[in-house]
C-alpha cells in the first residue's frame, strides 16, 4: 500500500492539524477523535474492516463530513501510524548503555506489534513522516552519541534493528493468528514423522531436541546483531 503521490495534504495534517473551515458550521469533531475511532476498528476487526465510511458510521457522521477532516484513507493510515509511534517512550531517555537501550526498545516494539497486529503490515508501507516518527528517529540517533559511529553508520544500525524486529514480528503475529487452529502444528509434525523416508533430510535427522521457540530465536538474533554493532564501535574507538 502506497500513500497518495502528493504527500503535502497528509503532511499538513500530520504537522499542523486540520485547517479552520472557511465557511459552514464549526468542526465538531477532532482529528484525534477520528484517529481514535479508526484505531478502535483496526484493533477489534483488523485493517480489512477499516474504511472511511466505517469510521464515519462509528462517529455518527456522514462520510462526506469525515472527508472535511481527513482527505482520504491513506492520510488516515499515516495518522494512525504516527499516533502510535508518538505514544512510545523516546529511546534515548531510557537508562543504560546504547546496547541496553536498543535491546529494550526492540523488545518493546515486538510486544507492541503483538498487541496491535494491524501495525505489522502498516509499518511496512510508504507513508509521510510525521512528528511522532521524526521525534523517535531523532531520539534513536541520540542513543549512539559518543560511540564513535558515524551518522551514516548509526542510521544503518537503527534501520537494521527495526527491520529485524519487524521481520520477526510478522512471523510471530501470523503464528499468534494460526495458533487458534488447535493441533495444526502437532498434526503436521506427526505426518512428517510417519511419511518422510530415512536419509532424505540428514541434517534434520541429526536434531534430537525441539527447535528454539520464537522468544529464544528473537533474543539470540538480537544479541548477534548487537554483537556486530559493538564490534564496530570498538573498531571505531581503536581508530581514534
Amino acid at each position: 500500500m502506497v500513500i497518495d503521490d502528493d504527500p503535502r495534504p497528509t503532511l499538513d495534517l500530520l504537522w499542523h492539524g486540520i485547517a479552520a473551515p472557511r465557511r459552514g458550521p464549526r468542526h465538531r469533531l477532532t482529528v484525534d477523535a477520528v484517529v481514535e475511532a479508526a484505531t478502535g476498528i483496526a484493533e477489534e476487526e483488523g485493517l480489512a474492516a477499516l474504511s472511511m465510511r466505517r469510521v464515519a458510521a462509528a462517529l455518527g457522521v456522514g462520510a462526506a463530513t469525515l472527508y472535511t477532516y481527513i482527505p482520504d484513507k491513506s492520510a488516515l493510515l499515516a495518522l494512525m501510524v504516527d499516533t502510535m509511534i508518538a505514544e512510545v517512550p523516546l529511546p534515548h531517555t531510557r537508562p543504560g548503555t546504547w546496547r541496553e537501550k536498543t535491546a529494550r526498545q526492540a523488545r518493546e516494539d515486538l510486544a507492541g506489534y503483538r498487541a496491535h497486529p494491524w501495525l505489522v503490515d502498516l509499518m511496512a508501507t510508504d507513508h509521510p513522516i510525521g512528528p511522532g516518527a521524526l521525534a523517535w528517529t531523532d531520539s534513536a540517533i541520540r542513543m549512539f552519541d559518543g560511540t564513535g559511529l558515524s551518522d551514516r553508520e548509526v542510521l544503518s544500525v537503527i534501520e537494521s534493528v527495526d527491520g529485524y524486529v519487524r521481520g520477526h514480528a510478522s512471523r510471530v503475529v501470523e503464528a499468534d493468528r494460526t495458533a487458534r487452529r488447535a493441533g495444526r502444528s502437532e498434526a503436521q509434525l506427526e505426518y512428517l514423522a510417519r511419511n518422510l523416508e530415512p536419509g532424505r533430510f540428514t541434517a534434520i535427522e541429526r536434531l534430537t531436541e525441539p527447535g528454539p521457540d520464537a522468544e529464544e530465536v528473537f533474543e539470540q538474533g538480537l544479541g548477534w546483531l548487537l554483537d556486530g554493532v559493538e564490534h564496530r564501535i570498538r573498531a571505531a574507538a581503536d581508530r581514534r
